[in-house]
């Protein structure tokens, strides 16, 4: 059994384990490998954002967080493998990782045979990784966007000169093949468009972030549409 097919066969045995959850010998013994193996792919399958927590005391083991998991889906294999392509295509894009997650969870509650016509249909289409445009700061630029809080910037302009920004996000944008952090800057006291393959470094502080309603900031090209789930229902 190769490492994939392993970590989906110890999160279905997981899974089927429910509240007893098992143990790192218990899944040692079921899957023929070294209890240190058992605890990096949990750990592997809890980074891919998996709902697997460690319980403590006397009988100990893993197990599935059941508020976190998701009740009997009807996706179809090619609604799930269209999911899979389009998170594929993100790859190294903002909110890469938190997309990579929730499919790991639709994945996760999908029959077997349906999993399997995901597998099949998802083996033909193929994704060109090219380098990510975003740096590797993102992960405080979307805790700022969740959490509303200012952040510290280190930017570096079209002359390749580097200032020193604290701004107020908004939102983020991808337009003429870039992502772009969309703020209110507080040193300018204006809206400015920062580039993110050119943000040198990106600190979260604990400030509260100025909200500004988006239709303040400007309208939207015509061939530009936000992500807002509302609108795909």
């Amino acid at each position: 059994m190769n490492r994939t097919d392993r970590l989906y066969a110890i999160r279905e045995e997981l899974r089927r384990a429910g509240p007893r959850g098992r143990t790192a010998e218990q899944l040692a013994t079921t899957f023929e490998i070294s209890v240190r193996t058992v605890k990096r792919d949990i750990s592997a399958l809890q980074q891919a954002g998996f709902p697997i927590w460690a319980r403590t005391g006397r009988i100990g083991g893993y197990v599935v967080d059941p508020s976190a998991t998701l009740p009997p889906v009807n996706f179809t294999a090619p609604e799930a493998a269209a999911l899979a392509a389009a998170i594929a295509a993100h790859h190294g894009q903002p909110f890469d990782q938190q997309a990579r997650a929730a499919l790991v969870k639709v994945l996760a509650v999908m029959d077997p045979q349906a999993r399997h016509q995901v597998d099949t249909l998802t083996e033909r289409i193929w994704i060109d990784h090219t380098e990510p445009t975003a740096p590797r700061h993102r992960k405080a630029i979307e805790r700022a966007l969740q959490e509303r809080k200012v952040l510290s910037l280190h930017y570096r302009n079209r002359n390749d000169e580097l200032s020193t920004r604290r701004v107020d996000p908004q939102f983020l944008a991808y337009t003429e093949a870039h992502w772009y952090l969309v703020a209110h800057c507080q040193d300018r006291n204006a809206i400015r468009w920062f580039r993110l393959d050119r943000i040198d470094r990106a600190t979260l502080t604990t400030r509260p972030a100025r909200d500004l309603p988006v239709d303040s900031l400007g309208t939207p090209p015509a061939t530009a549409a936000s992500v807002r789930t509302r609108a795909a229902l």
